[in-house]
């Protein structure tokens, strides 16, 4: 009998033992895996046209990106923050005092290609400075949950707390950069100027470039809005009431529907939507009656945006105007398709909506305009052209560095060598 209870008591032992090992090696199944760094052998080497602009090789070397699949690794539900700066090659640390002591802020609108938008936001980013994103109302939830994983990882960088259908040239283009200024205005972080951006743009400055350019003496308490008093052939946009079809068009009321004269009796101008406003003039655009009434008579107008920012600008009164600005300011550089033979040698691209979106052989006179940033691009089209101008900047970033360089900053390496190679011989440089 004694014997028989010993047999149970050992069975039951080794029963539970059992049990035990089972269940921990299904919990590990369970869990999720730490996702890994999207490296080497699937990652496409840059296209021979891009020599020009890498740093120079060995022969029969050839620089390969090191992160591939960008979409799939932001995409995956158990991402860990922890990992993604790395991975994806985000500068984590202020690479000069200089920069350090003057943050900047963003405001990006974005309602498609999430790697375009990562790419931005890696070139763009620093840990001194502040990002909000404006996700378009319309974009799809899974692109939305994305770019929310995404910001979530990057302590200064939120989502836009209100968000609108964005329609081409219409009022809530405009709102959307307002709703932006709202939220910046609360943040802690002590920036000096803000700058907007559309995902399809890309910098050409690196952020230091930027830096010393607003603190410049053309430009360290003014406001950058390029433009002029506006055109006779621009005055039907604010002269006759148009109508915004949600996320779809714009469209005039009627001949008979027209406007009454801006508020404050003031002088309209037209000019690009794009820009760098100091602090106290948002402070100005978010509380002044001036600007409030301007912006309630803008609803109805067509391309707000375009005379919103450079109005204001040209009031007197208004912190940082540039009464005498025109058309001064290397905000962006564009290639519109009616300056070809002047402006432009031609888009080496293709044109939508008569600007170019460009190809590599862009790329040499993007450089040479040394404009803030540079639009636009697609990935789709002509990914070669991000490639290479994403890889000159970045060499360009480090260069200027007067930090270490840590080897997870680097975006391509060097045929077989390791990263360190990389970083070694640019970091001497």
């Amino acid at each position: 009998m004694l014997q028989l209870e010993g047999t149970k008591c050992s069975f039951l032992l080794c029963l539970g033992i059992s049990i035990m090992v089972c269940s921990v090696i299904y919990l590990r199944a369970r869990m999720p895996t730490e996702p890994q760094p999207q490296e080497s052998l699937s990652c496409r080497p840059f296209s021979t046209k891009c020599k020009a602009f890498l740093p120079s090789t060995e022969e029969g070397e050839e620089w390969h990106h090191r992160d591939c699949q960008v979409e799939s690794y932001i995409l995956n539900r158990r991402l860990h923050c922890s990992n993604l700066t790395r991975d994806l090659h985000f500068i984590t640390r202020p690479l000069s005092h200089e920069e350090e002591n003057y943050p900047l802020a963003f405001i990006l609108t974005v309602h498609k290609e999430l790697e375009l938008l990562m790419r931005l936001l890696r070139a763009i980013y620093a840990p001194q400075n502040v990002y909000c994103i404006h996700v378009d109302a319309k974009a799809p939830w899974k692109y939305r949950e994305a770019v929310q994983r995404l910001v979530s990882c990057l302590p200064n960088t939120f989502l836009s707390s209100r968000s609108e259908t964005v329609t081409y040239a219409g009022f809530s283009r405009l709102q959307a950069d307002v709703n932006c200024m709202k939220d910046l205005a609360r943040s802690k972080v002590a920036w000096k100027k803000v700058v907007n951006l559309c995902g399809q743009d890309f910098p050409v400055k690196s952020n230091l470039e930027l830096v010393r350019y607003m603190q410049s003496k053309e430009w360290r308490d003014r406001n950058m809005t390029p433009g002029v008093k506006q055109p006779v052939v621009m005055r039907h946009r604010t002269q006759l009431q148009h109508k915004e079809i949600t996320g779809s068009h714009v469209a005039q009321k009627g001949r008979g529907f027209k406007k009454g004269p801006p508020p404050h009796s003031l002088q309209v101008y037209f000019g690009t939507a794009y820009y760098a406003l100091t602090r106290d003039f948002v402070d100005f655009v978010l509380k002044s009656p001036e600007a409030h009434d301007l912006l309630e008579w803008s609803k109805d107008t067509f391309s707000p945006d375009e005379h919103y920012w450079v109005t204001l600008n040209h009031i007197k009164e208004a912190p940082g105007s540039h009464i005498d600005g025109g058309w001064s300011g290397e905000i962006r550089a564009i290639k519109w398709r009616d300056q070809e033979g002047t402006a432009h040698n031609g888009c080496k691209g293709r044109y939508v909506r008569d600007i170019c979106i460009y190809g590599v052989e862009d790329l040499p006179w993007i450089i040479n305009r040394n404009s803030m940033f540079a639009n636009k691009f697609e990935s789709s089209t002509f990914p070669e052209a991000l490639d290479c101008l994403e890889q000159w900047h970045r060499d360009k970033v480090l260069r200027q560095a007067t930090v270490p360089i840590e080897p997870s900053w680097l975006l391509a390496t060097q045929g077989n060598s390791s990263s360190s190679s990389y970083f070694n011989n640019s970091a001497g440089v």
